[in-house]
């Protein structure tokens, strides 16, 4: 057993006993409903290890409809815990508070049965809510200026699609309802910064050909991310490039006579070798610098070495958090907000909060985007 397969059985197993213990303390049950509740829980625990067998076996109907009964659970237990991790520190603290001060703090306590209530109207709520935010799918429009555009150009329409998870539960109807957006913004360059799949993908037939369907000007670019390893690099790199895409994997292209982009893989590929970050030294540092320089990355790290070598990088990958208050952990390994951060010295990172879902099909205060970039001449003067 993978160390990651490991820590995921412990830490999930681990939030369905403490739901299992907080609804025995709200309301209690006896030997059957508390065996049945428990068998529920440890096949809730193990159904994302058996969605991926099923895929694999072929049977893409039973798996669609595990991963949208099993994901769709695990966003409505991510929703109660954090809540009832909410509450429970606030019952802890008052417990301390009191005994510390000797005080009589009764009167502000929470019972078990609102502790489990309250966050179970909440899950409820947010589950709700995040079912819906997740199929808004919004167009976030940034303009840049850069002294580097020339002024004949005038505009310079680049789009951002970004952690797409082309999948189980990412199928042709919200595809559609992406490249809607592309389609409106009228893009010269279309860029794809990784996962633009997720796990088996023999059963996408129909969606390369939509892709297909849009023809920007420059062309349409995409890099890898962790995703398309776990799909198998081989098969999706052959669906994006029956899509249309152009792979970046390490190198650069002159896009246009002032424009360059460039692309890494993700770190998945070369995962414990430090070769993902040589490969991009090397690459930024053999670039022209009077040209614009636009890096494909789908992690939203920033090399030191790296900045004053590109003017702007594109990534995803963390969706900013997609569930509230998950944001607050994935700030932790990538502490950058969601849009466009300035890095000095010419640099500029854009961070895309994502066009689909991974794992539950919800969105909750992070909703998906297609981002619609400007590149304009610098102002004059």
């Amino acid at each position: 057993m993978s160390f990651l397969l490991f820590t995921f059985i412990l830490v999930y197993g681990g939030v369905h006993v403490y739901t299992f213990f907080k609804v025995r303390q709200a309301i209690g049950f006896g030997p059957l409903p508390g065996a049945l509740l428990a068998l529920f829980f440890v096949v809730m625990v193990i159904v994302p290890l058996l969605i991926r067998f099923i895929e694999r076996q072929g049977h893409e109907t039973a798996a669609r409809f595990l991963a949208y009964a099993g994901y769709s659970w695990m966003g409505l237990l991510f929703f109660f815990f954090s809540a009832a991790v909410a509450i429970d520190c606030y019952r802890l603290l008052l417990s301390l508070v009191a005994h510390l001060w000797n005080l009589d703090l009764d009167r502000f306590a929470v019972s078990p049965r609102t502790a489990f209530y309250v966050p179970l109207v909440w899950g409820g709520m947010a589950f709700t809510y995040g079912y819906f935010e997740a199929r808004d799918i919004r167009t976030e429009r940034i303009v840049i200026r850069s002294s580097k555009i020339p002024p004949e150009v005038g505009k310079l329409v680049v789009v951002q699609m970004s952690d797409v998870h082309l999948g189980l539960i990412i199928r042709e109807e919200r595809l559609a309802r992406m490249l809607a957006c592309v389609r409106d913004a009228s893009p010269d360059l279309l860029v794809v910064t990784g996962d633009l799949v997720d796990g088996q993908i023999n059963g996408l037939a129909g969606l390369a050909e939509q892709f297909r369907k849009i023809n920007p000007r420059y062309g349409k670019y995409a890099v890898t991310g962790n995703h398309e390893f776990y799909a198998g690099i081989g098969q999706s790199l052959a669906f994006e490039e029956r899509a249309g895409f152009t792979l970046l994997r390490g190198n650069a292209v002159p896009v246009t006579s002032f424009l360059t982009l460039a692309g890494v893989d993700d770190p998945a590929f070369n995962r414990g070798s430090g070769s993902a970050a040589t490969t991009e030294k090397h690459l930024l540092a053999s670039l022209p610098r009077d040209r614009y320089t636009i890096l494909l990355k789908h992690r939203p790290a920033v090399e030191n070495n790296s900045i004053g070598r590109f003017d702007l990088q594109l990534s995803g990958h963390v969706h900013k958090g997609q569930l509230f208050p998950f944001n607050l952990i994935t700030y932790l390994f990538y502490p950058v907000k969601s849009g466009l951060n300035v890095l000095g010295n010419g640099s500029s990172l854009y961070v895309s909060r994502g066009s689909g879902t991974w794992g539950p099909p919800l969105r909750f205060l992070a909703p998906p985007e297609v981002t619609v970039i400007e590149l304009l001449p610098a102002s004059r003067k």
